[in-house]
């Protein structure tokens, strides 16, 4: 066919993804990078549909699903930016339901959805038929802004929605808004983990909240399994301790201190210990300041009140005595009172201390006893008197407990026993039905006569997720004996079937953005143009994003884009272009033949062209 003839025929020049229509869980519009590994700075527009993204080897491809990782909170590494850079810099601009988990979560990390006209997001309301299970209603779409900064260091910084945010927060978005499948995911495919975890979101959502309940349910039966082992292993220790506090309590009770007695008991014990001198010196305070001896030696209260006495005769003569006999007679009046207090404290001393010095003392070794034992303090051992009883009473109830603890543990075993069999049964119904369409999927993808089968295999004990192991086996053609997807599929095979269970998943469990990093490895020929037709097929409800080094995959694309090595300069320098009319010819030729102005090369990609938008206009009529 000659190129004039075809280049009539197709329309090379458009760039709108088909459909036009936003899907209700939102896409990315536009990724932007800025000195990400070979990418100085390039504008990715992708929107609804299918993008195929293609290059030479070396170009950075694959930074286009580096780019995405990092907006979705995957790990940042300092070898990610650019030489001679500081920073790299990604940013994404998603359409979202401005109602719904994902506008939650952004609301709550205090970022923003800017929300967009009907002529802006191609709906006035979203879904004309209502939303698919588990989405949100009707609504409309908003802009959502992520970005993400890794420094030369490693260190890096997230925005969402116009607000600096944990990057926790861009892989809580992620999970909700993209599956991103590589090379990496094949080896993931061969776990019996993975296999489960498609198994379960195929069964659906009424399958997933018995799944959900059930894990709630297991969480508290485990709880109670350990409270209950707790006890009765360490039972041994609380009897110990019990007695313990039983010997504590009994000796603190016959000893009962009080809160401050040992500082009084020091007060005293000092008092009686010294008292023979404190006698002394009070006698001779008191005889100093009012003497009872009749030896004429004059006291302090005579000498003041022969002063008052003196003053008061002749004060009337001038008045400035009048101040000093007042403060004369004070003085006398005060040193009375003084007499009076050393006579009543004389008094007072024990006149036989020593009985009383011994039972002070003994009291205050008791108390002292008390205290390096359950101390240090006194009022230590009256807090640990006043705790002792409750622990004693908690103590005395391990039996009860444990009686307790075993019915409840009983109880809840059952419950998690009758799940788990439910979870089983919906298991092996999902299984059924999952082996047949996946296995249907794989005859469109080349690779009939295969079958999928997915075995649901029951366990004795429960586990955080029920108790069965799930394998997929390949029957690679009809009377092949079926082997686990590990031993039975080669690189093209996983392949095939990782797309045809997401195409299969995709009708249970709608995810917005698929990103499929070269799932066409080991593919060529007939199975590659089932797996571009697949792809597209996928992108009539999902946004599709592939890197592929494929023709036959990319000629099913509705947007393609090209990223070009620039080796001229000391570094190499890698951009993305949009490609349309014959530059995505070219491309298509140089992805067939290495050269991209070779007349055959150039005539079978428009044929593949052509034979992808045949497959497009079936799907519409």
């Amino acid at each position: 066919m000659r190129q004039t003839d075809v280049s009539a025929e197709l329309d090379f020049s458009s760039t709108t993804p088909e459909p036009e229509v936003y899907p209700v869980r939102g896409v990315i519009d536009e990724i932007t990078i800025r000195d990400l590994g070979v990418i100085a700075e390039a504008v990715l527009p992708l929107g609804p549909g299918f993008t195929a993204v293609t290059g030479e080897t070396g170009a950075g491809k694959t930074m286009v699903v580096q780019a995405l990782g990092l907006l979705m909170g995957e790990r940042a590494v300092a070898g990610q930016v650019r030489v001679g850079r500081a920073q790299s810099w990604v940013e994404g601009r998603w359409r979202i339901p401005t109602v719904g988990p994902v506008a939650d979560r952004v609301n709550d990390a205090g970022g923003q959805i800017d929300e967009l006209g009907a002529g802006e997001t191609g709906v006035d309301e979203l879904g004309a038929d209502g939303p698919r299970a588990g989405e949100p209603g009707p609504g409309r779409l908003g802009e959502l802004i992520l970005s993400r900064s890794v420094s030369g260091e490693g260190r890096s910084r997230a925005i969402v929605g116009g607000r600096s945010a944990p990057v926790g927060v861009l892989s809580e978005l992620g999970e909700r808004l993209v599956v991103v499948h590589g090379q990496s995911d094949q080896l993931r495919l061969r776990s019996s983990t993975q296999q489960r975890l498609a198994l379960d979101r195929f069964a659906g959502a009424e399958f997933r909240a018995l799944l959900e309940k059930y894990e709630a349910e297991f969480r508290g039966w485990q709880e109670l399994r350990r409270e209950r082992d707790e006890l009765v292993s360490q039972r041994e220790d609380r009897l110990r301790e019990a007695d313990a506090l039983r010997t504590a309590v009994t000796e603190i009770e016959l000893v009962g201190p009080e809160s401050g007695e040992d500082v009084a008991l020091a007060e005293r014990a000092s008092r009686l210990t010294n008292l023979e001198d404190l006698r002394v010196a009070a006698a001779g305070a008191r005889e100093a300041v009012s003497s009872d001896e009749l030896d004429g030696r004059p006291d302090t209260v005579s000498l003041l009140d022969s002063a008052l006495r003196q003053l008061e005769r002749v004060s009337a003569h001038d008045g400035a005595l009048e101040p000093i006999v007042e403060s004369l007679a004070s003085a006398s009046f005060l040193v009375a009172e003084i007499s009076t207090q050393l006579s009543s404290y004389l008094a007072e001393l024990d006149t036989d201390g020593g009985a009383e010095l011994d039972d002070v003392q003994e009291r205050r070794a008791e108390l002292s006893v008390l205290a390096r034992k359950y101390g240090p303090s006194l009022d230590d051992v009256i807090g640990f008197f006043a705790s002792a009883g409750p622990r004693l009473l908690e103590l005395d109830n391990d039996s009860d407990r444990i009686d307790e603890l075993s019915a409840a543990v009983s109880e809840a075993e059952s419950l998690v026993l009758d799940l788990a069999a439910r979870l089983t049964a919906g298991r092996v119904r999902a299984a059924e039905q999952l082996s047949a369409l996946v296995s249907g999927e794989l005859a469109a993808l080349a690779m009939g006569g295969s079958q999928l089968m997915v075995e649901v295999t029951e366990g004795v004990e429960p586990t955080p997720s029920g108790r069965d192991t799930v394998t997929f086996l390949l029957a690679s053609h009809e009377g092949a004996e079926p082997r686990p997807l590990g031993k039975g599929a080669s690189g093209g095979e996983l392949s095939r079937i990782m797309l045809a269970i997401e195409v299969v998943l995709a009708a249970t469990d709608p995810v917005p953005t698929f990103v499929f990093d070269e799932v066409d490895a080991g593919v060529g020929g007939a199975s590659a143009i089932e797996i571009g037709r697949r792809l597209a097929r996928l992108a009539l409800g999902s946004q599709v994003i592939v890197v592929t080094h494929l023709a036959q995959v990319a000629a099913f694309a509705t947007n393609h884009l090209s990223v070009v090595k620039d080796s001229e300069g000391a570094v190499t320098e890698s951009s993305v272009q949009q490609l349309r009319g014959e530059e995505r010819v070219a491309e298509m030729a140089r992805l067939l033949s290495g050269l991209p102005d070779s007349e055959s090369g150039l005539a079978h990609a428009r044929e593949l062209i052509e034979l992808a938008a045949e497959s497009r206009r079936q799907w519409q009529s």
